[in-house]
């Protein structure tokens, strides 16, 4: 059997072309193209501008099953998708969010794909990129940093020290920073309060850059964020602290979106990076948009599974955006199934046709999810090299009864020659124009109830659970002219439940709401449930102890 690669030997000994020719494959000019090195740029706001006449392409979002510790490798897909729609002769863009750097040095890994379906050069986009991440955290810590100095001398917009809702991010896993004392030591340090840290994918900073159409709208968004209370309850926003302007001119080129490449020298877009299960989870706005008016076809992904990601995809980056997705594609991989119908990490090599067959109930839940939306669906099943034709064909055959078709895919292996079947089925669900594109919930109805319809719709739960100021909390905000807002959920990501042991497709559970945070420049309310923590902790062995440079000065270990 051949030696199989690591996903960053592989990158390594790509063969990558200028980025100025990767641009010019979308017409983009050179003097539109402001280059990081030879093999990265960005795209000028002035080009973005000028494509607004232009028709749409057509959009494929590409989600999952809820997540196992078998892997799914949904990025792998959506780099493979946009390989294979190359391949077959079509115009196509992949649309991929930023990576993290807590993820890569704790237990998930990169964002840039794997085997011979990756963007590169994946070592850059793995770790600082082209500074998108720090020109946010900047950003946001900026603020921060405002309106302790504001209190400091002497509190003019009388804000309430207990009511301070700007906390402050970076991004790593770092538990010990979740709850701190600030300005201790005495008088000259300002007053002490408890506060804390987020990771930056779940600053309200990323989501506003990722939602925001342009530089105006950017900055709009910025001066409408809420950072504390008065004693008599009403909000004091960034602008009252005139911080909008200075915050804005920080992200100027964190707002344009990174060109890229993957392994088969086709354009791949890669910007912003929120979370799906503490945020929302999609690309920016302004890159797929963008995309949309360069290409025939546009991939992009949500987060984690259909759940958290695609239900907020939907909900809110096509709600604010006015995007209508043409199709879906589920990914599902045999060890996952296994995984959801009782099977142990180590004993997954092993057939296990009963095992699959029992775990499938996790993916037709988000088969019928995805079918709410009024999006056509098909299932990637994405492929190992242990899975058995047995194992294959329970798959196809569950996913057939739904409805849809299952269709095995070799991208990894072999990158686009393994996933023209994908490619093509995509394209027939994409131009027979059934996709009836409509969200889950009205942007008139009660926040409280937008909570219940995902929790009962989608996450089919028996009831949600509220103390009464979390309530009231919700009545006050709409009072206050944000009812029409959509919901962001904080969830577990690896159920439907909020329970992250409760694989399968549970029913009949409880959702309990444990507080509620109103992003108002980011123009959405989220909803933080049972233990979800919006600053993650290392695991007892992080992937940052596999990490360093070898002799020759390359690094190993990233994945």
């Amino acid at each position: 059997m051949a030696e199989v690669k690591s996903d960053i030997e592989i990158a390594r000994a790509a063969t990558k072309k200028p980025i100025l020719e990767i641009g010019a494959k979308l017409g983009i000019p050179p003097e539109h193209l402001l280059p990081y090195g030879h093999d990265k740029a960005k795209i000028s706001a002035e080009f973005i501008s000028q494509q607004k006449g232009r028709q749409d392409g057509r959009l494929i979002l590409v989600t999952a099953i809820n997540p196992t510790p078998a892997g799914e490798g949904k990025t792998t897909t959506t780099v493979g998708l946009g390989d294979g729609l190359n391949r077959i002769g079509k115009k196509a863009v992949v649309c991929i969010r930023e990576a993290s750097l807590g993820p890569c040095f704790g237990v998930k890994g990169g964002a840039a794909g794997g085997g011979y379906a990756q963007v590169v050069p994946m070592e850059d986009i793995n770790l600082h990129f082209t500074g998108d991440f720090h020109a946010i955290t900047s950003a946001h810590n900026l603020l921060s940093a405002l309106i302790d100095n504001h209190i400091y001398w002497g509190n003019e917009q009388n804000i309430d020290i207990r009511r301070i809702a700007w906390r402050r991010v970076m991004d790593m896993n770092d538990r010990g920073l979740r709850h701190i004392v600030g300005s201790l030591g005495g008088v000259a340090n300002g007053f002490p309060r408890e506060t804390g840290f987020d990771i930056t994918v779940a600053s309200e900073v990323m989501a506003i850059l990722c939602l925001s159409t342009d530089l105006k709208d950017l900055e709009k968004r910025l001066g409408d964020i809420i950072i504390a209370y008065r004693r008599d309850k009403t909000p004091v926003f960034a602008r009252d602290l005139k911080a909008d302007g200075a915050m804005a001119v920080l992200l100027k080129d964190a707002m344009q979106p990174n060109i890229v490449q993957t392994l088969e020298n086709n354009p791949a877009f890669v910007h912003g990076g929120p979370f799906a299960n503490i945020a929302h989870g999609c690309n920016s706005v302004v890159a797929t948009t963008t995309a949309l008016k360069l290409a025939d076809y546009v991939v992009t992904e949500a987060g984690f599974g259909a759940d958290l990601g695609a239900e907020k995809f939907f909900d809110i980056k096509c709600r604010k955006a006015g995007l209508k997705p043409d199709a879906a594609v589920i990914v599902a991989t045999a060890r996952a199934m296994k995984m959801n119908g009782g099977v142990k990490k180590e004993d997954l090599g092993q057939e296990n046709v009963d095992a699959v067959k029992k775990g499938c109930a996790n993916l037709g839940r988000h088969v019928q999810n995805v079918k709410k939306f009024g999006v056509p669906v098909v299932v990637a099943i994405n492929h190992f090299t242990l899975d058995t034709e047995a194992e294959i064909r329970a798959i196809k055959d569950y996913v057939a009864t739904l409805g849809a078709e299952a269709i095995l895919c070799k991208h990894w292996e072999q990158g686009s020659a393994g996933m023209e079947d994908l490619a093509r089925k995509v394209v027939a669900l994409a131009e027979n124009g059934r996709s009836q594109f409509s969200p889950l919930y009205p942007d008139d109805m009660p926040l409280f109830h937008k909570i219940e319809t995902i929790a009962k719709d989608i996450y089919h739960a028996g009831e949600v659970i509220a103390d009464k100021s979390v309530r009231d909390q919700l009545r006050i905000w709409e009072d206050q002219g944000y009812g029409h807002l959509p919901i962001c959920m904080a969830k577990t990501q690896y159920s439907f439940s909020t329970d992250p042991n409760l694989r399968g497709a549970p029913t009949g559970h409880t959702v309990p709401i444990r507080e509620v945070r109103l992003s108002a420049g980011a123009g959405f309310v989220v909803v933080i449930t049972g233990e979800i923590m919006t600053m993650p902790g290392l695991p007892k062995v992080p992937s940052s102890e596999k990490i360093f440079l070898n002799e020759q000065g390359f690094i190993e270990g990233l994945f």
